[in-house]
């Protein structure tokens, strides 16, 4: 018996009253070792800076090793763009990708579940994320 086919449509109905957030997510790893990596890495996070101050970053970071100690090139980068073709032209210009340093992959994800929350300290002038 095959399978049902589940489409976005139907996520959304039997998520209807979550988030239903539309982001894309950039999975990034290295193409040719470390060394193109850090050449790369200073433009790299001039680049998603200026992406955080136009409102188009989500998130972005290192994934660490299985030994959570190490790393080895390895990345994601959340954005919020207009489509799948959108997100693709944002990640081929981060400089990592750009100078052939790293190779990328672009998916579409919904945040539905979870939370967070920020606490802010003014006396102090420091903050939580928890």
């Amino acid at each position: 018996m095959a399978e049902p086919t589940i489409t976005k449509d139907d996520i959304l109905k039997a998520t209807e009253g979550m988030l239903q957030k539309q982001f894309y997510v950039v999975s990034t790893s290295p193409i040719d070792g470390m060394g193109p990596v850090m050449a790369a890495l200073e433009e790299h996070l001039a680049f998603l800076v200026k992406l955080g101050q136009d409102g188009i970053l989500f998130g972005a970071g290192p994934h660490w090793a299985d030994d959570e100690h190490s790393w080895n090139g390895e990345g994601m980068v959340i954005l919020r763009a207009d489509s799948l073709a959108h997100a693709n032209k944002i990640a081929g210009e981060d400089p990592m990708h750009s100078t052939g340093a790293r190779k990328f992959t672009v998916r579409p994800w919904l945040l539905n579940e979870g939370g967070m929350s920020v606490q802010i300290d003014f006396s102090t002038g420091s903050y939580t994320v928890t």
